[in-house]
């Protein structure tokens, strides 16, 4: 099904055109449907610990603030991805269209309000890094206690501004100015926020390679590093295919995208517990430490969030 949030709503509903075929089951479809719900309860499992230990057990610094808001970014949309992919599944094997075009627009603005959360927070993620490079005294001294909370709340009041007005725009079939709303929002993700997360990074891969004679820390850029590339490889088609269909590209939207989206939102907490076990035995302890390992490993950073 050609999924856009674009396109004006058909005469008759799509599922038409499509009843006499749907009553096969598509093995290929019921299997990413499945590993889709899986990869999402894993999803929640994993943030949801994020969300325990760095709320509750880890102490605070700037950076487990952005995680944190991060966290809870994921774990939101995973919340609303794990009924849709039972919805997924139940369509394969029925011979009715369960999935409506209006759902999956839903589920499509909703992984798009959390690509852009992801891509907001990146971004502040590696610019903090970066400065504390840069700028290690200004970083230690000078930097206002409270900056990561209020970067923080500002990053979501734009997310969810800039969503509603999308939401508002494209639900209501109007098609030329849900076209304007979600080109100007690609063009503010791409132009505004892409290129400071992509040059921090290249800046903080170069010093690190460099070297310096104090201590860095090193599994934080790690999991740093890993967090911006897969979320380069997993978040990033659902928003290029959609940006391409306003400039009149075909692409015929299918489970494929929404698995890459579900699995953008949960490879994160695995990344962190990875790079901070060192692939140790896994267990309630460890998990724990693992994430100290990774968020209490500040180098220069003293300063509170």
């Amino acid at each position: 099904m050609e999924l856009s949030l674009t396109s004006p709503p058909p005469s008759s509903p799509v599922t038409d055109s499509e009843g006499d075929d749907s009553c096969g089951i598509n093995v290929t479809d019921v299997a990413i449907d499945g590993v889709t719900l899986f990869i999402c309860l894993c999803g929640l499992v994993g943030n949801g610990a994020v969300l325990w230990l760095l709320g509750f057990h880890i102490r605070r610094n700037p950076i487990t603030v952005y995680v944190l808001n991060l966290a809870v970014a994921d774990f939101t949309l995973l919340v609303f991805m794990v009924p849709s992919s039972l919805l997924y599944l139940l369509d394969d094997v029925s011979c009715s269209t369960v999935v409506s075009l209006k759902h999956l627009r839903s589920l499509l603005l909703l992984s798009l309000f959390s690509y852009n959360m992801g891509l907001y927070l990146l971004t502040a993620i590696s610019i903090e890094r970066c400065s504390s490079i840069l700028f290690p005294l200004w970083y230690r001294c000078r930097r206002p206690q409270r900056l990561s909370w209020v970067v923080c709340a500002l990053l979501w009041a734009l997310s969810i501004t800039v969503m509603v007005v999308v939401t508002s725009l494209c639900l209501s079939q109007d098609h030329e100015h849900c076209q304007v709303a979600l080109i100007s929002m690609y063009a503010l993700n791409f132009l505004i926020f892409a290129p400071p997360m992509v040059i921090s990074n290249v800046i903080l891969f170069i010093k690190v390679l460099c070297g310096s004679k104090r201590r860095q820390p090193k599994r934080l850029y790690i999991v740093i590093f890993l967090t911006v590339l897969f979320f380069l490889i997993f978040g990033v088609p659902l928003s290029l295919c959609n940006f391409l269909q306003q400039l009149d590209y075909i692409f015929e939207y299918s489970q494929v995208v929404f698995l890459l989206a579900c699995i953008n939102s949960s490879i994160n907490p695995f990344i962190y517990f990875l790079v901070g076990s060192g692939w140790r035995h896994c267990s309630v302890t460890s998990l724990q430490v693992a994430f100290r390992r990774v968020f209490e490993e500040t180098g220069i950073t003293t300063v509170s969030s």
